[in-house]
């Protein structure tokens, strides 16, 4: 029956090769829509919490203390991790659609009872929940939209959405000039509302995704193969009356045995041995792109308070062209993770950032930049870098079997959010710290090399993905043939 869960049959399909040969149409469109503007969430809720801790000492009903910053800073950074490998379990386990819903949902209470904080515990709780959300939303939404988009963009369109985040991040600087305005918002009101922006946009996305389909791929090895066919019958349909003249086949089809989920023994075993290279290759480019990243990115404001007197108030300028390289890097490069090739491309832009890293910091060591020159050489350096990072995460995301991608997605997003957001702000804050140009230079030499060192891992034992199904890719633990 439609829906059965008929565990250990064998069923052969074509719905890989049916989804991968569809044009790019409407359907692409929304799904990207809909499922990739968890990014842009993300780059909000980060900047906007940045950008509030002024307003979140000053409230009159939190007054919170630096510490109490950085504690709830902590508290959103480990719900992320925790939610990301909880819910990527899940996801694997019970199907992407459920799983986008619940973890959307979890994000839009959780934001919007941030606004209702009483004291600092309270404030803690739910950024921790609001972390939980966005790291489940990570594993749920790279696992579906890796899954329906055809294999000829696979790399461009998820550079492109990861790449976002800054959209996201160039709203929330903007965002917060304008709630913190005194002239606008009473003191205790502007950080109020600036959660219940991300909370109002949450609840948009959730109706925007109630059309989105279950990936067909999931429910193909979890004995819903009539489920996996009707869908796909429908998404054809639907470029049919769109104009689009559909290739009829026939098609490759692959035989698979139905389970209804993996047992954590074989998700170890595929991970750690059968994929073993694969692992190491996705280890080195999150850890190395999110220690670059966080440790430049976050302590940022702090560089340009300390070394170049810019008034706090004036930071959000300066993040906003940052935030545009950032968005931009992706967007002219994704395609040639397509056409040149993901190997050769991940290598250059890993050694393309760690090299330009390496002059800025050593302009920057020699006093010869202007707080608008240094933002200059971070555009230039992060149009790179955010490609590169972007890269790392379509690297976890289809390197891995159907059945453990989602866990797989949040084992390797937990060990970046991690390292990243522990180790690389932690240490370049006490390098800023001191006040010493040569000793934050060394600081950023230090990122330079990580990410040359993952360039050489990635051109040793990257897989060539461009172009090809994530069957082809990563052969299913399912496939009976």
């Amino acid at each position: 029956m439609q829906g059965a869960h008929l565990t250990g049959e064998v069923v052969e399909t074509d719905i890989p090769a049916r989804l991968d040969r569809l044009p790019w149409g409407r359907f692409h469109k929304l799904v990207i829509a809909a499922l990739g503007v968890t990014w842009i969430l993300d780059g909000l809720e980060v900047t906007l919490a940045g950008s509030l801790a002024g307003a979140l000492k000053e409230s009159p009903t939190l007054h919170l203390t630096n510490t109490d910053i950085g504690l709830a800073s902590s508290a959103y950074l480990a719900g992320a991790v925790l939610g990301a490998l909880f819910f990527g379990w899940l996801t694997d386990r019970l199907g992407r659609k459920k799983l986008f819903f619940i973890t959307l949902f979890l994000y839009l209470i959780a934001t919007a009872a941030s606004a209702f904080s009483w004291d600092v515990w309270s404030f803690c709780f739910f950024r921790f929940l609001t972390g939980a959300g966005i790291g489940g939303e990570y594993t749920a939404i790279n696992s579906t939209i890796q899954e329906l988009l055809p294999a000829r963009v696979r790399g461009w369109s998820d550079l492109v959405i990861n790449g976002s985040f800054w959209i996201g991040a160039a709203l929330g600087a903007a965002g917060s000039v304008v709630v913190l305005n005194p002239a606008i918002f009473a003191i205790d009101t502007g950080w109020r509302v600036a959660f219940f922006i991300g909370a109002v946009l949450g609840l948009v996305i959730l109706f925007m995704r109630f059309w989105i389909p279950e990936s067909p791929r999931w429910l193909m090895t979890h004995g819903r193969a009539r489920e996996a066919e009707e869908i796909v019958a429908g998404i054809e349909a639907r470029f049919r009356a769109e104009g689009h003249a559909l290739d009829e086949g026939p098609f490759p089809r692959n035989k698979l045995r139905a389970r209804s989920h993996t047992p954590l023994s074989e998700v170890f075993t595929a991970l750690f041995h059968t994929h073993r290279s694969r692992a190491v290759v996705g280890l080195s480019l999150m850890a190395a792109q999110a220690f670059f990243y966080n440790a430049i990115f976050f302590t940022y404001a702090l560089v340009l308070t300390d070394f170049y007197n810019v008034p706090s108030d004036h930071i959000g300028l300066y993040i906003l062209p940052f935030a545009v390289g950032n968005f931009m890097g992706p967007l002219l490069l994704g395609r040639m993770f397509d056409t040149v090739g993901r190997r050769p491309m991940i290598a250059f832009t890993y050694v393309a950032s760690g090299v330009l890293l390496a002059v800025s910091g050593y302009l920057f060591q020699q006093n010869v930049l202007t707080p608008v020159t240094l933002t200059l050489c971070w555009v230039v350096v992060f149009f790179f870098a955010s490609a590169a990072a972007s890269s790392a995460y379509l690297t976890v995301s289809e390197t891995f079997p159907l059945e453990i991608r989602a866990l797989a997605i949040a084992a390797f997003y937990a060990v970046g959010t991690g390292v990243g957001g522990v180790a690389g702000p932690a240490v370049f804050g006490h390098l800023v710290q001191t006040g010493s140009r040569l000793t934050v230079f060394a600081g950023y030499l230090f990122g330079s090399v990580l990410m040359i060192l993952a360039a050489g891992v990635v051109w040793r034992w990257g897989v060539a993905a461009e172009r090809k199904s994530l069957e082809a890719v990563a052969r299913p633990l399912a496939f009976a043939d």
